[in-house]
């Protein structure tokens, strides 16, 4: 009995939680053709591509590896395993040492010629995603807008524009969190030390910002 196990992943907002149920069962397709028995799953759920070792699932299946307890791992492909160069040619490389072999519905049998262009392509990809982020980024700023998330001291503004759409990137002072900012700053400046505004701060009354 040749043991498989299958690895699925998805990280954007353009995939779906189903994105993994679609990817397992395509993978055991394949391994119900190929002859091979499924003996665990691993799955990252909306998690980037491109750190290895903030992933769970690969983190466990890596484990199981080394533990020898199979012999195949199927994927969707290359790219669900990582996008990262080094990522991928580490991950080869520690497969074929305890010769468990990798297959991709995308890319057959993986070899080092696989390895060495998708992981160029995928390094790539993921410069030209930062690339593109960052330009977003510096677009809403210059725009007057906030390119990231809501920060403490400030609350989000919503409107309805004349097409419909929802505006971003506005935020309002929300007063009772900002007097709590301000009350640090103002301790901070007369030499209280951080642990010591932390402990203050946690024996206030609510109302007291």
């Amino acid at each position: 009995m040749t043991r498989a196990v299958i690895y699925a992943r998805y990280s954007s907002d353009h995939q779906r939680e189903a994105s993994i149920e679609d990817q397992v069962r395509l993978c055991r397709e394949r391994a119900e053709r190929d002859g091979l028995t499924v003996v665990e799953i691993f799955s990252d759920y909306a998690i980037s591509g491109g750190h290895l070792k903030s992933r769970p699932g690969m983190v466990a299946l890596m484990e199981a590896a080394r533990a020898g307890t199979f012999d195949v791992l199927i994927a969707e492909a290359l790219d669900r395993i990582s996008r990262d160069q080094e990522d991928i040619a580490g991950v080869f490389k520690r497969l074929r040492h305890a010769d468990i072999s990798i297959v991709t519905l995308s890319e057959g049998p993986v070899s080092e010629l696989h390895v060495g262009l998708k992981g160029t392509v995928n390094a790539l990809f993921l410069k030209d995603l930062a690339d593109k982020t960052r330009r977003g980024q510096r677009g809403r700023v210059e725009a007057g807008k906030i390119p990231g998330g809501n920060s403490y001291g400030y609350r989000m503004v919503r409107s309805i524009q004349a097409d419909g759409s929802v505006t971003t990137g506005e935020r309002e002072i929300d007063e009772e969190q900002a007097g709590i900012v301000r009350r640090i700053f103002a301790e901070y400046a007369e030499g209280s030390a951080p642990r010591a505004i932390v402990s203050a701060g946690r024996n206030l009354p609510k109302s007291a910002g």
